[in-house]
C-alpha cells in the first residue's frame, strides 16, 4: 500500500473554532497528520509527496467560482477594518438550510462578508493564510492515492488533513473545504464504470452525499451517529436514498448514541454488502475515527478493536481501493486505530 501526504498540508493553522457558544482551539489541528504519519510508519508506510492537482480536476466536483472563493478569502477578508485573524462567516442566507443538495449559482453578493456566508457553513471552518494551499494539497493528496491505483496498485492511502466529507460542491463545512473522497471517486471514474464510497467516520459525510446525491455511477454509503441531535444535524437520515438518476444509490445508517462495536461493525458491513450488489468495480473509504470512544466528539462506544474488524471486512470486497483520511481527533485512539485497520485491510 502505498501512502501520500505532503507537508503542505500542515500549513492550515486556524486559532478559532465555535462550538457550544464558544471560540476554542481547534481539534482538527495539524498534530493529527504528524501522529498518523508515525503511526502508520510501523507499517512500514512511508509518505510520498503527491503531484500537484490539476484545477480541472477539483472543479470536477467543486463549482469554479467556489474554489475560487477558497483561493482569494483570506487576503480580501484582512482588507477589511478591523478584521480578526481568520476568515470566519458571520451571516448566512436565511435558506441556506435548503434540501437541495446540488451547486448553487454564484452569490449575488460580491462583498467577502457575504460571500464568507455564502461559501462557508459553520464555525468549524476559519480560514487562515495557509488554508487554501493546505487544503489544495490534501486534495492532491487524493487525486495521487486515487491515480496510484489506476496505474495498478490495488490500495493506496491518502493522508488527507484537512479533511473534506463534509464539504458541498460550493460550501467549506465541518473542518472541510474540498472533497478529498469526491475527487478521489471522481477520478477513479475515469477507468472504472461504477465506484463505491464506504464512510465510517462518526459524522455523515453531508457533502459526500451532495456531490453524488443523483448520479447513478457512485455509490455513497455512510454509518455514522444519528443526526437528529449531532453534527451535520440536518442530513444523513436513512430515508435519504437519492433524487432523479440517484435514487437507490444513497444509504445511510444512523447509529443511536451508545452503540458499541457489534453495531458498527454490523452496519459496515451491510454498506460493503450494498456496495456489492451495485456492482462496485473500485472503492473509496473515508476513514474517520472519531467513532472511537475516546475521541472527544464521539457519542458512540466504539473501542480499538472494531477497527481491525472493518478492515478486514473492507480488505476481503478485493477491489481497488483508495482509503482517504477523514476525522479523528484524539491523537492516541488515532495512533491505535488507524494502524490496526490498515494492517487487517492488508492481509483481508
Amino acid at each position: 500500500m502505498r501512502l501520500f501526504f505532503s507537508p503542505e498540508q500542515l500549513a492550515h493553522r486556524p486559532t478559532q473554532y465555535g462550538v457550544h457558544g464558544r471560540l476554542i482551539k481547534p481539534l482538527e489541528n495539524p498534530e493529527r497528520g504528524e501522529t498518523l504519519i508515525a503511526s502508520l510508519g510501523q507499517l512500514g508506510l512511508v509518505a510520498e509527496l503527491p503531484a500537484p492537482i490539476a484545477r480541472e480536476t477539483v472543479t470536477g466536483v467543486h463549482a469554479d467560482h467556489y474554489v475560487g472563493f477558497l483561493e482569494t478569502a483570506f487576503e480580501r477578508f484582512q482588507a477589511l477594518p478591523n478584521a480578526g485573524p481568520e476568515v470566519l462567516p458571520n451571516v448566512h442566507p436565511y435558506y441556506s438550510g435548503a434540501t437541495q443538495l446540488g451547486a448553487r449559482p454564484r452569490p449575488r453578493t460580491t462583498g467577502i462578508l457575504g460571500q464568507a456566508g455564502w461559501y462557508i457553513g459553520d464555525l468549524s471552518c476559519a480560514m487562515t493564510a495557509g488554508s487554501f494551499r493546505a487544503a489544495l494539497a490534501s486534495a492532491a493528496s487524493a487525486a495521487a492515492a486515487a491515480q496510484a491505483v489506476l496505474d495498478g496498485e490495488t490500495s493506496a492511502y491518502a493522508l488527507c488533513r484537512p479533511p473534506g466529507h463534509h464539504a458541498y460542491p460550493d460550501r467549506a463545512n465541518g473542518f472541510c473545504f474540498l472533497n478529498n473522497a469526491a475527487i478521489a471517486a471522481q477520478q477513479l471514474r475515469q477507468r472504472y464504470e461504477r465506484v463505491a464510497i464506504i464512510d465510517f467516520d462518526t459524522h455523515h459525510g453531508d457533502g459526500t452525499q451532495a456531490i453524488f446525491y443523483s448520479r447513478d455511477d457512485v455509490f455513497v454509503g455512510s454509518t455514522h451517529t444519528d443526526p437528529s441531535a449531532y453534527y451535520p444535524h440536518f442530513f444523513g437520515y436513512a430515508e435519504e436514498r437519492g433524487a432523479g438518476a440517484g435514487e437507490g444509490f444513497n444509504l445511510n445508517l444512523p447509529l443511536a448514541p451508545g452503540a458499541g462495536d457489534a453495531a458498527f461493525v454490523a452496519a459496515v458491513e451491510k454498506l460493503a454488502g450494498a456496495a456489492t450488489r451495485f456492482g462496485a468495480e473500485a472503492l473509496v473509504v473515508s476513514a474517520g475515527w472519531d467513532a472511537h470512544r475516546d475521541d472527544p466528539l464521539s457519542k458512540l462506544d466504539v473501542t480499538t478493536a472494531a477497527y481491525p474488524l472493518v478492515g478486514r471486512l473492507l480488505g476481503g470486497l478485493n477491489l481497488p481501493t483508495v482509503i482517504v483520511q477523514e476525522g479523528g481527533y484524539s491523537l492516541a485512539a488515532v495512533a491505535e486505530a488507524a494502524p490496526a485497520f490498515v494492517a487487517a485491510f492488508q492481509e483481508g
